[in-house]
This record gives C-alpha cells, structure tokens and sequence, in this order.
C-alpha cells in the first residue's frame, strides 16, 4: 500500500458525512476512537486522484496530416436507401501511390463501435449521445496503410446488444434481399453495405455473434477469428472476454485478404497480447490464391455437431439445407462425421452469465484488471445512470441493467462461475478438435424474420431473436475461430412476404482450433469453390 501523507490539505472536500456515507455504502461500522484516521487517510486518496485526473490522457496517436478526414456529414435518407450508413466519411493514405498497398483499391466500411478521430460514433443508440472519438482504433490504421479508402461508418445495434436489426435509433436496417426483414446484428450495417456492393470490406465486431448473424442474414461471408487475433483498441466493449473484430466480405479469398491486413497485436490491446504480431502473422491470402488444388479437402476431417441441429428451435428446413451442404465437403474429398458435445447446449448460458453480468459491470466501473486503451470518455456518459439516458434506453440495454443489478445481490458469484466454466467449454471443443480438423453447425436456426412493429413490447422485440445466438456465442466465450458463409436459400414464410417466393440465407458456421485460421479458410473456400450456394 503507497501512501505518501496523512495530512489532508486545506479546503479537502472529503468530511466527517462524506466519510459516512461511504461507510453506509459499504455496510460497516467504524468505531468513533478511529474515524477521523480514515476520513484523513480517504482525503489524502481523494487528493491523489485528483492529481492524476487533472494529468493529460495518453492516446493513440491519430495523424490526420497523412489520414485526413474529407466530406465528414450524415447521410441524407436518399443515400442511404437500406439505412446501413450512419456516418459518412472518405479517409486515404496520403503517402501512398495509386495502386500500392495490400488492400489497394478497396473500400471499408466500419461499424460504428469502432473509433476514427473526429467523426461522431453513434452506437446505435440515442443512451449516449454527442460522442466523438479522440484516437483512431488500430484496424482504421492497418486498412489505411493498406491502402484502402475508408468511406464511412456502419451502423451499429442499438449499443451492440440485438441480434436483429431494428434496434438502432436511426430507424431499422433492411436486409438487403427483403425490405421489411433483418439483416442481423449487431453489425447490420456492414453486412448490407458488403452485400449490397456499395463497398468492398468490412469490419464488425462480434460479442455474442454480432459479425456471423448480420453475415448469414445478407448472405455473405463472416469471420470471428480467434480471441485477440484482430486488436480490440479503440473500440466499444460489451464485455472485454468476448469481445471480437472480424472481416464482412463477399468472398472467402476477400475474407482472407482483410483479415491478413488487420490481424496481428499492437502491443495495446491485452486480448491480444498472446497473439503474433503483423510481422508474424500467416499470409492468409496469398497461401490460398497459391493454391494448387484448392478444392482438394482429402484427409481433412470435419465433426457436425449434434447439438447443433437439436432443439424446437431448429427450423426443420434449416437442418435439411445445412446437412446437404455437410455433405458438399464429402465431394471435395473430406471425411464428415457426427460429434457429440454436450455442453455446447449449456453454452448460451454460460455466455449469458458473463455477458449480462459482465456487460453490466463494463457500463458502470469500466473494465477493470485490463491492459490497454481504455475508452473512459465513452464510459463518463454511461455512469452514472442519469434519468434521460434511461428513458432512450433500448429493451435488450435495460434487460442488461436489470440482470446485472439483480445478480449482484442474488448471485454475487454467478459472472466467477461463468467464467470457469467457459474454460470447461471451450477445453470440450479442444478435445473433439483434436479428431477433427473443423467442427461445422448452422449458423443460425432460422432464416432471418420480419421486423418488430414499432409499437412491439419488449417481450416482442426480444421474440423476434430467441434463440438466434444458440450456436454461435459459445465461441465468444472460448475463443475458437468462427466463420460463416452462406450455403442456400430458404423461402420467407412470416411476415409481409410469406408466401411471395421471395428467399432468405441460411449460414454454415465452420469452427477451427486457436490460430487455425488458415484451416478454417481452406476448409470453406474449397466448399465456395465446389458448390453454387444460392442453388442449393
């Protein structure tokens, strides 16, 4: 313990009833003989942090001479037609010559929890209001020196926290095959505007599913690599232990390609800090482009697992159309069996006791015991928890407070308990990947659905997603690397277009060891290669 005085200044705040009402808070009694010693000890700490706040922050540095941001404005409604934009914005390298740069010629969109310098960051969400980043989050600086041209910000779930996508306080993200229906969350945005082409690449980020469910949505490919992979700097947390970046694309080689110019530590971020740096990292890209037989899969082995495919849930149909594309990798020369792993059917609450509890806590302390950038002027606008904040709150945020504040009375432990036992989950997708060479489930359980109206409950709002996380948020918790690609249409069947033949994605999600990216992408541009998703 350093303390370095026992006498207070003049004029310190810190009196006789500051002091109890820091006991009150705290449930104890401090005997009389010996409570001005600790009211003088708690005014010297006061003054101490007092000194430390007033200290300039240390940022990432931000160079605007060589990344200057142009045409900074929201978009107007005629421009943004699916409501995936929520800021616009055109950023370049300025060193770079045309045509230089791993990512050249490509466009990006990030979704908008990811921080670039002076260009507001809205959430999705009308909780917190009037933030703008003061640092550029390390992926905005990889794809620039890339090469790449950054054209604005995706829009972002309301807070990161729905699976669907009418949750943003700028008016629901239409799925780009079916207006009326969800594109996914929480990084709807990005999935629409990759499939849509109005750019090249994005960037989501994946807590519970977030990049893998907007991707099956749009029928495009999602990759949640794995923990720490991508850093995590400067970006909106949920939940440090689940939190995740990964590249939207239109293609498995696009997929490949992003990634291999995003991944790697920065030295900042602590998700990371066991993950090789850029220099290190294997060029996913070029391995595959230099394939020979790229859709050669013989000797590699794949495990459906069967819990995947269980429960009410499970659209029957879903089943029929992810087993026939299982059986797509026999074609290219894999040996595809089942597994059982029975706790992945306990995963979804294993996460739910780390997210609920966990994401409640990141709201109100911030994240504490991390290494790293620490977004602590995003956090002064959540806490404390004044009255407007909550009237703007959305259903799944509000459920989040409640769950949280319950749990820290009923079940103080519950976020302890959780976090051991995702060591038990992912040690038993350890143990079948050591058969297997890629474990593979639906990604999702049911084709996108309808919209909420607007004047939906929060029971209705929460309807239209149960269940929807129930094969994806487990690898949140373990970490493994996640990738979903389409692998057929199903027809719409609720909502405004039932019946209309119009169709939807269904996602094959393929699960690898940890930093076993290159197996993962092997694996699903060999089966992109063999097969036509949109005829199955």
């Amino acid at each position: 313990m350093s303390v370095f005085s026992i006498t207070p200044k003049p004029g310190n705040p810190v009196t006789e009833t500051v002091f109890d009402d820091v006991c009150a808070s705290l449930h104890v009694k401090v005997k009389d003989s010996e409570k001005d010693d600790y009211r003088k000890l708690l005014a010297v700490f006061h003054e101490s942090a007092e000194e430390l706040m007033a200290m300039p922050d240390f940022e990432p540095e931000a160079d605007l001479t060589r990344f200057p941001r142009e045409n900074v404005h929201f978009p107007d409604k005629k421009d943004n037609e699916y409501g995936a934009w929520a800021w616009r914005v055109r950023i370049q390298d300025q060193t770079l010559k045309e045509g230089e740069g791993l990512l050249a010629g490509k466009t990006v969109a990030l979704k908008d929890n990811i921080a670039v310098k002076d260009v507001p960051m809205l959430l999705g969400t009308e909780f917190v209001k009037g933030y703008v980043p003061k640092v550029d989050a390390t992926v905005v600086t990889r794809v620039l020196e890339a090469g790449a041209t950054v054209e604005g910000k995706a829009v972002c779930e309301n807070l990161c926290h729905s699976a669907t996508s009418h949750s943003a306080a700028t008016g629901a993200v239409e799925n780009p095959r079916a207006k009326g229906y969800s594109s996914g969350g929480s990084s709807s945005g990005c999935g629409v505007l990759v499939a849509l082409g109005e750019i090249d690449l994005a960037i989501g980020a994946d807590q519970g599913g977030s990049v893998r469910i907007p991707a099956c949505n749009c029928g495009i490919v999602g990759f949640k690599p794995t923990f720490g992979l991508i850093p995590y700097t400067a970006c909106g947390s949920n939940e440090p232990t689940n939190d995740h970046l990964g590249p939207m694309t239109r293609t498995v080689l696009d997929n490949a390609l992003l990634l291999q110019a995003i991944a790697g530590s920065d030295n900042i971020d602590d998700r990371g800090f066991a993950a090789p740096p850029p220099s290190g990292i294997p060029r996913y890209y070029e391995i595959l482009k230099g394939m020979k037989t790229p859709k050669d899969l013989t000797g590699v082995r794949i495990g459906i697992i069967s819990e995947s495919l269980l429960g009410d849930v499970v659209d029957r149909r879903v089943r029929k159309t992810f087993l026939r594309a299982a059986e797509g990798f026999k074609d290219l020369g894999a040996i595809v069996e089942d597994v059982s792993i029975p706790i992945h059917k306990k995963g979804p609450a294993i996460w739910t006791g780390v997210s609920k509890v966990g994401g409640y806590l990141n709201k109100t302390s911030g994240a504490y015991g991390r290494r790293g950038h620490q977004m602590w002027d995003l956090n002064a606008l959540m806490h404390p928890l004044q009255e407007e904040n909550w009237n703007d709150a959305y259903v799944s945020l509000k459920n989040i407070y409640f769950n949280g504040a319950y749990a820290a009375t009923a079940f103080p432990f519950l976020l302890a308990k959780a976090t051991n036992l995702s060591r038990q989950l992912r040690a038993a997708y350890d143990a079948a990947l050591k058969k297997y060479d890629i474990l593979i489930t639906p990604t999702l359980p049911y084709i996108a659905t309808s919209h909420a109206p607007d004047d939906a409950t929060p029971l209705d709002q929460i309807a239209k997603q149960v269940g929807l996380t129930s094969n994806t948020c487990q690898f949140n918790q373990t970490g493994h690397p996640a990738l979903t690609m389409p692998c057929g249409l199903l027809e719409i069947v609720e909502g405004p277009l039932a019946s209309s033949g119009s169709k939807l994605p269904v996602g094959l999600q393929l699960i690898g060891r940890w930093w076993a990216e290159e197996t993962v992408l092997h694996a699903a541009y060999a089966w992109e290669l063999g097969h036509n998703w949109e005829s199955m």
